[in-house]
């Protein structure tokens, strides 16, 4: 009899192995299971990466598109990227879990990249050889330009559903009922945002130069090299990984209160709270694990949510716990909604920073090809690799704001994280600003120099006899401007969000990231319609355009963007604060992230 409660002491409750038993704690899970799940991840930021910064010099150089149709391709790239996130979520939230998610759009990030590579190593996939100035200059065919999107979209594909369960599949290898691993997850996630960093930085630096000096196909093959020994190590761990049942996808959630309050909407709110649906109703039950989550207070904003929780009286007590949650919904739930509602301000005015980060990959690439690019006499930089400085900026803000800023604001802000997550947003929005003017005024001096050496009117591919070295105050901003932004929109959303939808929390940081560059992609459509061809802001030859005027413009709406969400921000009130004035406490492991 001693012998089963033994081996009961060593599994975890929640847990099970790949044969679908108990897992147990020695064989499973870990810093075993995590490194090859990290290895994944790596892969998947050296392969979107790699693909990106790089992207727009072989669009207009090779495929022979217009500087705002390039930009815009590599802007709706990413975007899709980061909005496919969405899907990969509900996806293994809902149907496969993240491990066959993982193992299932590594596949297809996979087969997405090696077709890139073939279609630069086909000539037939690729539009005649010429010169800017070349009169006999074609665009892409249908079927060219076809065989590229199918495998940028398919990259796209694989990227989004990798990035929405690698972070949590990785934090599901440490328990958190134990006070060793749980301090092995924090560590985890430490060493989660160091590998996205060093995928990002082999991408700018070795990658790029690879393709710019060997070939597109070698530079490619490597990525798609990496990728499948990445999938082949994080398949190899499959008997060491510790699974959790499928949560259900908190999508789900939203949409069910939502359709429980239209259907409802023609009842009255009853005075009684009795009369409203909640967890207490089914705590008995474990019924969809409501069981679990913390009973929420009553608020006062969204009450028209609340009728999605009123009780048919005509209904007995064990029908109604088990009735359709289409139709009826505890408080608990529709509350844990309207936190996520209350976030939406701050969600909305995120946006417009990574919209001012897509035009590190875009334009800034291309003003770099314009420019003096030599080190010596003999190495020239890869125009992409300015990039290494965007990157560099990350790892040397995020040490600094730990041991510098973080203390000093601590002692004179009086509070334990230094700056509160939305001060940390704050911070990134204003290095935005900055990046945008520093952009226009180096676009001045590019272009005022080019006129001086006549080069206004001449053949594009002459360069600028001025320093590439002039932009790399506007990597540096945005790179700081990142380190802020993403930090504090990734604390404030995993500790704002419900428990219960720590996936949605996810979600909706990389949605503001995927909307960001769709709406670089609809400015810069925008702008390239109004200014036209003789005026135009973004020309296919810079030094004939107008680029800094779109630099401005970014400045300019970033500034009243930055006055949005000093609104929004001074209007939030954190959920600790809120249950606080409640007098509920919030449970240790609501502060826990499961990416």
């Amino acid at each position: 009899m001693a012998l089963p409660q033994l081996q009961g002491a060593k599994t975890l409750p929640d847990a099970w192995d790949y044969k679908g038993q108990p897992a147990h704690r020695a064989t499973t899970g870990g810093w075993i299971s995590a490194a090859m799940i990290l290895g994944v991840e790596g892969c998947e930021r050296l392969a979107t990466l790699g693909i990106a910064v790089n992207l727009v010099t072989y669009l207009t150089g090779t495929m022979h598109f217009g500087n705002a149709s390039s930009a815009n391709t590599v802007t709706n790239f990413l975007g899709t990227s980061f909005m496919l996130c969405l899907l990969g979520g509900f996806v293994a939230d809902t149907f496969l879990g993240r491990y066959l998610t993982i193992a299932m759009f590594a596949g297809f990030q996979a087969t997405g990249v090696t077709v890139f590579a073939i279609s630069t190593a086909i000539p037939a996939l690729q539009p005649p050889k010429c010169t800017p100035t070349d009169d006999t200059c074609t665009a892409a065919t249908t079927l060219q330009s076809t065989f590229l999107y199918l495998s940028l979209y398919l990259t796209a594909l694989g990227t989004g559903g990798l990035k929405s369960s690698v972070s949590g599949f990785g934090s599901d290898q440490f328990d958190e009922t134990s006070n060793e691993e749980k301090t092995q997850m924090s560590k985890f996630f430490n060493w989660f945002f160091f590998f996205i960093n060093i995928g990002s930085l082999g991408a700018v630096t070795v990658l790029v130069y690879i393709q710019d000096n060997l070939g597109r196909p070698c530079g490619y093959g490597v990525i798609a090299s990496a990728i499948v020994i990445g999938w082949v190590v994080f398949l190899s761990g499959t008997k060491r990984y510790r699974f959790k049942k499928l949560a259900g996808s908190p999508l789900t959630q939203i949409a069910s209160v939502f359709s429980a309050a239209w259907n409802k909407r023609n009842m009255e709110l009853p005075s009684d709270p009795c009369l409203l649906f909640n967890v207490d109703d089914v705590e008995f039950t474990g019924i969809d694990g409501k069981n679990s989550k913390q009973k929420l207070p009553r608020s006062k904003q969204f009450r028209f949510l609340d009728k999605a929780a009123i009780k048919d009286t005509e209904r007995s007590y064990e029908s109604m716990v088990t009735i359709d949650k289409w139709h009826l919904a505890t408080l608990t739930d529709i509350e844990e909604v309207k936190l996520v509602i209350r976030m939406l301000p701050i969600w909305a005015t995120t946006i417009l920073f990574w919209t001012v980060y897509a035009q590190m990959t875009t334009f800034s690439v291309s003003q770099a090809t314009t420019m003096n690019r030599h080190i010596g006499k003999s190495f020239l930089i890869p125009a992409a690799s300015l990039t290494v400085f965007f990157v560099g900026s990350i790892l040397l803000t995020v040490p600094i704001y730990d041991r510098i800023i973080a203390p000093i604001a601590k002692r004179f802000l009086n509070h334990p994280q230094g700056l509160t997550p939305l001060q940390r947003v704050g911070v990134g929005l204003v290095l935005s600003i900055l990046a945008m003017v520093a952009a226009a005024l180096t676009e001045i001096k590019r272009l005022n120099v080019a006129r001086a050496h006549g080069l206004v009117d001449d053949d594009s591919s002459k360069v600028v006899p001025l320093t590439v070295f002039w932009l790399v105050p506007q990597f540096l901003l945005v790179g700081s401007g990142e380190a802020f932004t993403y930090m504090g929109q990734l604390d404030f959303f995993l500790r704002e969000c419900p428990k219960g939808m720590k996936t949605m929390s996810t979600g909706l940081f990389l949605s503001t990231l995927s909307l960001g560059f769709f709406f670089s992609s609809l400015l810069v459509t925008i702008v390239h319609k109004i200014t036209g061809d003789e005026k135009a802001w973004i020309a296919d030859n810079l030094n004939q355009g107008r680029l800094y005027n779109f630099y401005w413009l970014l400045a300019i709406l970033s500034v009243l963007n930055l006055g949005l969400f000093l609104v929004g921000a001074r209007w939030y009130v954190y959920k600790e604060h809120r249950l606080a004035e409640e007098g509920i406490e919030l449970k240790e492991d609501e502060f826990v992230g499961h990416a």
